[in-house]
């Protein structure tokens, strides 16, 4: 598959910002370094609307844009190379199969990066792991909504959960679970293509949403409907100026939210089902 690499110039302490924005659209991937944050989405889907709102943001937060487009054969060298660690202190590392092993870490997640189907961004990651460091999991039923690689899913086997569903959208991403799973030596995770919808409805102890505001939004009343009573939801992807309104949503929606997280311009929250 190709892709269009859009290049975005500006003031970097507001590129989590723009990310949450164009995450809106349909990008696939996000990298990010001192001067430049690169977005990338496959060449179908990168028509006038999205050039449009991409010329309206850049204009609103003070980027400057180019594009040009990565073709198939390129994507995964693309991918390695802007591929870093991801390290929670001593409790949890997340490295590709081509990095070395981490040392001094309770639990090591090995992925190998492929396709686009995260954002490439770890803050919402690294957060989600530190609030699931305190978190009991043993013996707990989990969904990992929205779950790219697996990450969060593969982590909650390896913290005890016997029962662990994941979700996404992205065909790439509900392939790399399948493997990471099994390269993780959790292959009791049930992973599924598509939306809550095409989840089997049933109940879970913990549910896992590192996705973004708009989806979070819209999807409380059902996750709320798959908790079980005092069932404990983690929320990441949105940013400081969506707080309030995604603590509102919770508390319209029967959650209890509790002291949240963050870190650069990404929040991360927990919060108790409540009835």
């Amino acid at each position: 598959m190709d892709y269009t690499r859009y290049t975005f110039k500006g003031n970097n302490s507001e590129h989590g910002i723009l990310i949450a924005f164009l995450g809106e659209l349909p990008f696939e991937m996000f990298e990010e370094d001192n001067e430049f944050l690169k977005g990338f989405i496959t060449q179908a889907a990168d028509n006038e609307t999205v050039l449009t709102e991409v010329v309206s943001l850049c204009s609103k937060f003070g980027y400057v844009y180019s594009k040009e487009k990565v073709v198939s054969k390129n994507w995964n060298k693309e991918w390695e190379s802007n591929f870093h660690p991801v390290l929670v202190e001593g409790f949890c590392g997340v490295r590709a199969d081509f990095h070395p092993p981490f040392d001094n870490v309770q639990h090591e997640i090995i992925i190998k990066p492929e396709m686009a189907f995260g954002t490439g961004h770890h803050a919402t990651t690294f957060m989600m792991m530190e609030y699931m460091e305190s978190i009991p999991f043993k013996d707990k039923s989990v969904f990992d909504y929205g779950c790219g690689t697996g990450i969060l899913a593969i982590l909650a086997g390896k913290l005890g959960a016997e029962d662990i569903d994941a979700v996404d959208i992205e065909e790439p991403a509900y392939r790399s679970t399948i493997e990471n799973a099994e390269r993780n030596g959790t292959p009791f995770l049930k992973p599924f293509l598509g939306t809550l919808e095409n989840v089997p409805v049933r109940k879970y102890d913990i549910i896992l949403a590192n996705i973004n505001r708009n989806v979070i939004l819209q999807s409380l009343s059902t996750l709320h409907e798959r908790l079980n009573p005092g069932g404990m939801l983690l929320t990441s992807g949105y940013i400081p100026d969506d707080e309030e309104k995604v603590k509102t949503a919770l508390v319209e929606n029967g959650f209890i939210p509790l002291r949240s997280k963050r870190q650069g311009n990404w929040i991360a929250g927990k919060a108790f089902k409540r009835y």
